[in-house]
């Protein structure tokens, strides 16, 4: 039901927050040795969650979780690079805000129009 009232952002809008969640544990891991950032492929996490919604099979569980290539690897083997998860933790809290809002402004519509309004 969801799916019909906030089309794909209802998905979006929690793999944003889970996503944002994952960036938060690779900051705080910045100075662990031999900690893996990780990430999740938007994008594909998306796909999948709408795929199931439609009823179709998932393929993996967590085939959207991917780990971080880093530019330039530390010697102790972490690889997490704070600026880049800073920028990824802004990029996504802006995207969050913008479905959010989008969200809100449907269920704004939504309760006005059962109002009467």
């Amino acid at each position: 039901m969801s799916e019909r009232l906030f089309g794909i952002h209802g998905a979006a809008l929690t793999l944003r927050s889970q996503r944002m969640g994952v960036i938060a544990s690779n900051i705080a891991n910045a100075a662990t040795p031999g900690y893996k950032a990780r990430d999740i492929d938007f994008n594909a996490a998306l796909d999948a969650r709408l795929a199931n919604a439609r009823g179709a099979a998932m393929i993996g569980g967590d085939a959207q979780m991917v780990y971080r290539q880093p530019t330039m690897p530390s010697m102790d083997g972490n690889t997490v690079e704070l600026n880049r998860e800073q920028v990824a933790f802004a990029e996504n809290a802006v995207a969050y805000s913008a479905t959010l809002s989008f969200v809100q402004g449907r269920v704004n519509t939504i309760t006005r129009a059962l109002k009467g309004e």
